[in-house]
């Protein structure tokens, strides 16, 4: 009997590990991060040998997952992150536990020992059998999906449904635990069909219908306000909603507020802007809400950090939100797509835009005195971002990292009008941003500026090697303050005073960075001018580059819980209007 080539075609015996590769570039992955090691080494060399796939090894893996995250924030598509077992696999926790609680699709590729050395003393072993842990159990609290590949033959139905569970709503990140002899395995698998098209909607909107009771009902709220204002939310960048966002604010007239992680999502120097909102965020904001008639939700729960010292104003005022999930305030809510809820909304009211009301903008805050004398030979937080905003290209990336120097690029800088200004407020990491700036950079090619403390590099700096072996275009901008000096701060005003501990010797972090790797453009600013212009010939240069500025731990931030400490501690009756604002 003689076997046709249609035949042939129906199916196919490949290795599981090529399969898997190959179905990653059909869904539109260009980048897998990771480290290596014994257990996953199968599929790096699926990776490696297809080619559709880059495979970029990092330092350390908690840094691979967040390169995923930044991959998939500045695409909006899936990133994919890989690890071996043991130590390699639990590293990814942190990164994954960011990624779920901020709603990040990433897909994490976990190698485990061969299935028949489970349960018999296998190094690294992670089935839950004979004593041992079991891997599913530790990585289901921060996953929408996790499975262990048992049978190689059922990849071609989990695969399927850890990719809809991580691009679903709530996206989050998708767990496939592969032990080494399943990755080896030969499987037949379906002639392919044709390939998804690269780039598009991985959000995949969600297939239920927008409540046309709910959408009626925003839509007499909102006819009647007379004074609207926004608080936009990062869900209006991961459903790329920018465009309805801007449209339904100018027929409201509304002002608009955005959180934390959220700068990006609407023009910052757009006449409606009102700024930050909660902790890190501008008093206009607080302003507005007590002079609107509603406050309009979109895209965000509202969070502590984001609703922090608005409690009172919020309890005043008539709250909506639109999104996917429910907000942590009493609102009424129209659940669903963004997008379309907003295409609902928008379509629903008067097509003549209303005038947006007079309001103050985003006036930075005025900060007290540091708590101590100042060192010398520092730059302020406020020169530092001012020197960083005067070189910042409007399609770059930045991304922010936690800390005091966090909390004043977060106030002060706008975002740039074509590029990702990422906050990672899920778990709120140190370090996250070394990673996740190096996985922007390499899947867009933009200049990414990564924004970060010396503690938050000490954690995860030497990701910098990543940057320059791959050539990757970020700029490390390092605010070095030696110091914890969140935590210090915190010590001062909270527990009566600073400890040692957090308070570090001097170091001369560009030298070393510098004689660690000679190829690197490192530069170490005297001042604001310095910096401006040393950032400036990094943008025009490509490849990585390293600047060093020095600033003052006493230094207060603008962050409300520090602002309304020292400003309770000043006044006569002992205590602020708004009342000291906790956080952490």
């Amino acid at each position: 009997m003689t076997t046709t080539i249609s035949a042939l075609c129906e199916t196919e015996t490949v290795r599981l590990v090529d399969h898997l590769a190959g179905e990653l570039a059909r869904n539109g992955v260009t980048h897998m991060f990771g480290v290596g090691g014994a257990n996953i080494e199968d599929l790096y060399d699926a990776v490696h040998r297809g080619g559709a796939v880059r495979g970029v090894v990092a330092k350390h893996e908690f840094s691979a997952v967040t390169m995923a995250d930044g991959y998939a924030r500045t695409t909006r598509r899936l990133g994919v992150v890989a690890a071996t077992s043991g130590g390699g696999a639990m590293n990814l926790l942190p990164g994954l536990a960011e990624a779920y609680a901020s709603r990040v699709p990433v897909l994490a590729l976990v190698g485990q020992p061969p299935m028949g050395q489970a349960g018999h003393g296998a190094f690294q072993d992670s089935s839950g059998r004979a004593g041992s842990f079991d891997a599913r159990e530790v990585f289901a609290p921060v996953s929408r999906f996790c499975a262990r590949v048992d049978d190689p033959h059922s990849l071609p139905e989990l695969l399927p449904r850890a990719l809809a569970a991580a691009q679903g709503d709530p996206r989050g990140p998708a767990v496939l635990l592969l032990p080494k002899d399943v990755q080896q395995a030969r499987i037949q698998v379906p002639a392919r069909r044709a390939s998804p098209a690269p780039g598009g909607d991985p959000a995949r909107a969600s297939k239920a219908r927008l409540d046309t009771a709910a959408v009626r009902a925003v839509c007499d709220a909102l006819r009647q306000a007379g004074r609207v204002l926004i608080i936009a939310g990062e869900e209006v960048a991961a459903a790329d909603a920018r465009g309805g966002l801007a449209e339904l604010a100018r027929c409201l007239g509304a002002w608009v507020a955005v959180t934390p992680d959220a700068k990006d999502v609407f023009d910052n120097r757009d006449p409606r802007f009102a700024g930050v909102a909660g902790v890190m965020g501008h008093a206009n904001v607080e302003d507005c809400l007590w002079r609107a008639d509603l406050c309009l939700l979109v895209g965000t729960r509202l969070p502590l950090l984001a609703r922090g010292g608005l409690d009172r104003a919020l309890a005043a005022t008539d709250v909506v939100c639109l999104g996917p999930e429910p907000p942590f305030v009493a609102a009424t809510a129209l659940g669903g797509n963004l997008r379309e809820a907003l295409r609902a909304v928008t379509a629903g009211l008067p097509s003549h835009p209303r005038r947006c009301p007079p309001h103050a903008g985003p006036l930075p805050t005025p900060l007290p005195s540091p708590l101590f004398p100042a060192r010398q030979h520092t730059v302020t937080h406020a020169e530092a971002v001012a020197a960083v905003e005067a070189a910042l290209p409007q399609d770059a990336h930045v991304f922010v990292d936690a800390g005091n120097a966090g909390a004043s690029a977060v106030h002060l800088l706008p975002a740039p009008r074509h590029g990702r200004f990422v906050v990672a407020v899920g778990m709120g990491g140190m370090g996250y941003t070394f990673g996740a700036g190096i996985g922007a950079a390499l899947a867009t090619g933009r200049r990414t500026y990564v924004l970060a403390g010396d503690g938050s590099f000490f954690m995860h700096g030497m990701e910098v090697h990543t940057a320059v072996e791959y050539d990757a275009p970020v700029t490390f901008v390092i605010f070095n303050n030696h110091a914890h000096a969140m935590c210090a701060l915190r010590e001062e005003l909270f527990q009566g005073g600073v400890r040692e501990d957090d308070l570090f010797t001097r170091t001369d972090l560009a030298a070393g960075v510098a004689a660690a790797f000679p190829s690197l453009k490192v530069t170490q600013a005297a001042d604001a001018a310095h910096l401006r212009t040393a950032l400036l010939r990094d943008n025009a240069r490509g490849g990585p580059a390293f600047v060093e500025v020095s600033c003052d731990p006493r230094e207060v931030p603008p962050f409300l819980p520090f602002q309304s400490t020292t400003e309770a501690t000043k006044s006569k009756e002992g205590s602020h209007e708004r009342g000291v604002v906790h956080v952490g």
